[in-house]
């Protein structure tokens, strides 16, 4: 009952909070009783200056921003979900500013002293009052330590998890009444959506975990030149602060910069479809957050990521059908790429393919008929859940990350040299990385994981088996004393069979053939 009210009166300061800026009109077309309208008028009164002249979607990004970080995120996350928001709506809040003011100086000092148990001097001899940057979350500043390194020290607002926990609560109710609205909202899956959007916020509530990533990423393009990761201080770094090593640099969507300090933006654009498939592909661990203030240039031309709060995961299977399906739509396979959505279970089986292949066709050719550095692959993508209702494609949480970094990455590549399309640029590392991974020595390769995984899990069933049948003896079950006999006999037998050494050698020959295709071919 408590729980019910404490959402109810948070609901009313949300509606009020849309009504002042207009922004319930993105809502619509919503037929409401006029009494209805009437109050949500009421509730809007004083509006804020000129909301009216606004786009819906600035209007409830102003709003979301007054509503607090939790709802920044959210804005954020729907900003992925063109199909449920529309493509205008979707693109103005992909623009959502991240960005509040900072917090003092003071209550920074305070929660990094209590987090690293010493006092501040004895960890930094400089640090700079004031914030380079300020997010929703937390805000960085600058500092140098006892050794001489210069540092950025990320702290997290005060109070921001409990503010977070407690609106998290609230959609979270919101969600699980959409839910049992209507089954049309099954296949919207809005339960999940909200728990992929809550577990990337947990994570972005301990900087350990961030640090983690960081030092992840870092690993991952150790032997890569031009893309850098900062190093991660973990002696100065806790569940409320991370210390990692300072990065100078411009902004990469500052072109102009760019260009008067000589950079070759062709040759940035290129690096980055690089690291963007090694990142998907190769790793199946990305940097989820790639807007341009997260990526510097410094003045040898390389690239530098920072602000490891949001990363995704991408399970080898997935980058399996992601790869077939964007090589696909890219040669203009259509049949293949509906073969592809029903075999990855993403559209039902009693749909159409040869349907979906023409939805397919439709949606591509109008994109892919363009010249080749106004191709979006981004837009195809969103365009492409524009038919998930018709059939009943499923969404599928996982993604959604990965769906707005293709957004981002996209738009900071068309910005920066728009004569270069970065998936052109990619196609190549598809090509080969499909051929390494789907031909026919990734299937013995496969083969080989198999076997092994099978022959290292034999030794166990075996021994489950046998105290299966030592169980029902010991309760009297009825075995035919044969059967008992028998079923010993065989699990000793196997313990020795010829059999068994058969598989290891047919194993060992397997993987022999592997490694000379490898060396020969």
């Amino acid at each position: 009952m408590f729980h019910g009210l404490r959402n109810l009166r948070r609901i009313w300061r949300i509606v009020r909070t849309l009504a002042r800026h207009d922004a319930l009109s993105a809502f619509e077309p919503v037929k409401a009783h006029a009494g209805i309208r009437i109050a949500l008028w009421l509730l809007g009164r004083p509006r804020i200056g000129g909301a009216r002249s606004r786009r819906p979607g600035e209007k409830l990004s102003a709003a979301f921003q007054e509503l607090g970080p939790a709802f920044v995120k959210l804005g954020q996350a729907l900003s992925v979900r063109s199909d449920l928001v529309g493509e205008e709506l979707a693109a103005d809040l992909a623009r959502l500013q991240d960005r509040l003011p900072p917090f003092p100086s003071a209550e920074a000092r305070k929660t990094i002293e209590a987090e690293l148990g010493c006092g501040l001097d004895e960890v930094f001899v400089e640090f700079d009052d004031e914030a380079v940057a300020a997010a929703s979350i937390a805000q960085v500043h600058r500092a140098v330590t006892a050794e001489g390194a210069e540092v950025a020290v990320k702290v997290l607002r005060p109070g921001i998890e409990a503010a977070f926990n407690r609106d998290l609560d609230l959609i979270r109710w919101l969600a699980g009444i959409v839910a049992r609205l209507h089954g049309t909202f099954d296949r919207l899956k809005p339960v999940e959506v909200v728990e992929t959007f809550a577990e990337s916020a947990r994570i972005e509530m301990d900087l350990r975990l961030e640090a983690a990533a960081a030092q992840e990423l870092r690993a991952n393009f150790e032997e890569m030149d031009g893309f850098e990761v900062p190093t991660v201080d973990w002696r100065r770094t806790a569940r409320r602060v991370l210390t990692s090593s300072w990065v100078e640099g411009v902004p990469i969507h500052d072109r102009e910069r760019l260009e008067a300090e000589g950079h070759d933006l062709a040759e940035i654009v290129a690096l980055m479809a690089s690291v963007f498939f090694f990142q998907i592909f190769r790793d199946g661990f990305f940097h989820a957050d790639l807007h341009p203030g997260n990526l510097l240039v410094d003045s040898e031309g390389r690239v530098h990521a920072v602000d490891f709060g949001i990363m995704g995961r991408v399970d080898r299977p997935t980058r399996r059908y992601l790869a077939d399906m964007l090589y696909s739509f890219l040669v203009r396979d259509y049949n293949r790429v509906a073969e592809i959505h029903v075999s990855a279970g993403l559209v039902p089986a009693d749909q159409s393919v040869d349907g979906f292949a023409q939805a397919a066709r439709a949606i591509a050719e109008p994109i892919l008929g363009l010249p080749l550095n106004q191709i979006s692959l981004a837009r195809l993508v969103g365009q492409l859940f524009q038919v998930t209702k018709r059939f009943r494609m499923e969404v599928q949480p996982q993604l959604l990350l990965l769906q707005k970094t293709m957004l981002v990455a996209e738009g900071v590549g068309r910005r920066l040299h728009p004569e270069t399309n970065m998936w052109e640029l990619a196609r190549p590392l598809i090509e080969e990385w499909m051929t390494e991974q789907m031909g026919p020595q990734a299937r013995v390769r496969e083969t080989v994981e198999t076997l092994s995984d099978a022959l290292a899990r034999l030794p166990k069933a075996l021994g489950d088996l046998e105290r299966t049948v030592d169980v029902l003896a010991q309760n009297r079950i009825q075995l035919d004393p044969e059967t008992v006999a028998a079923l010993r006999a065989e699990m000793a037998g196997r313990r020795s069979a010829p059999g068994l050494w058969i598989a290891v050698l047919a194993l060992a020959a397997l993987a022999a053939v592997l490694l000379w295709t490898q060396a020969g071919g």
